[in-house]
C-alpha cells in the first residue's frame, strides 16, 4: 500500500482560535459531527498550534466539574502537536499514530501551514479497500489457475 496521505486525507478541516470558549468548541463538534478541532494561531489562521478533542473536553473540564464557558480551546488543547506531510506514506502515518497513540494526525505543508487531517477511521477505510482489492486479485488468480488446469490433458 504505497498511498500518500494527500490521496485520502480530509482537506476541509474545522478550526478554532485559542480564545474560543470550550462550550463553543463542544457545540461546533456536535454541529459538524466531529471529534476534534485544530486550533490555529489567532494571527495566522493557516498555522496550527494545537488540537482539542472531545476527550480533552471530557477529561479536562467535564470530569473536573469545570465550567466550559470559562475555559478556552487554548486552555485545554494539546500543544504537543504531531504533524505529518501530505507526501507521507499511509503506513508511515500508521506507525506515527501508533508511536504517539493518536487517533488523528494534522497534516501540514513545508511552510507549516494546515493542509489537512487524517483520522484512524480514514486509515482503516483505506486498509479495508486495499484488503478487499487484494482479495479480488487473489480470487482472479485462483480462477485463472483453475481454468488453465481444466484445459490440461492428463
Amino acid at each position: 500500500m504505497a498511498t500518500k496521505l494527500k490521496e485520502f486525507a480530509t482537506t476541509l478541516v474545522a478550526v478554532v482560535e485559542p480564545e474560543i470558549s470550550a462550550r463553543v468548541v463542544a457545540q461546533l463538534m456536535r454541529r459538524h459531527h466531529i471529534g476534534a478541532l485544530v486550533v490555529v494561531d489567532a494571527l495566522d489562521k493557516n498555522k496550527p498550534v494545537g488540537i482539542v478533542t472531545d476527550r480533552d473536553l471530557v477529561l479536562e473540564l467535564m470530569a473536573e466539574g469545570l465550567d466550559p464557558a470559562v475555559f478556552t480551546a487554548g486552555d485545554i488543547m494539546s500543544v504537543d502537536l504531531v504533524t505529518a506531510s501530505p507526501e507521507m506514506d499511509a503506513m508511515d502515518a500508521v506507525q506515527l499514530m501508533r508511536k504517539y497513540r493518536l487517533r488523528r494526525l494534522v497534516i501540514t505543508d513545508t511552510d507549516g501551514h494546515l493542509a489537512g487531517i487524517v483520522t484512524l477511521e480514514d486509515v482503516l477505510a483505506l486498509m479495508t479497500r486495499e484488503l478487499a482489492d487484494f482479495a479480488v486479485d487473489l480470487g482472479s488468480a485462483r480462477d485463472r489457475e483453475t481454468r488453465a488446469r481444466a484445459t490440461e490433458v492428463l
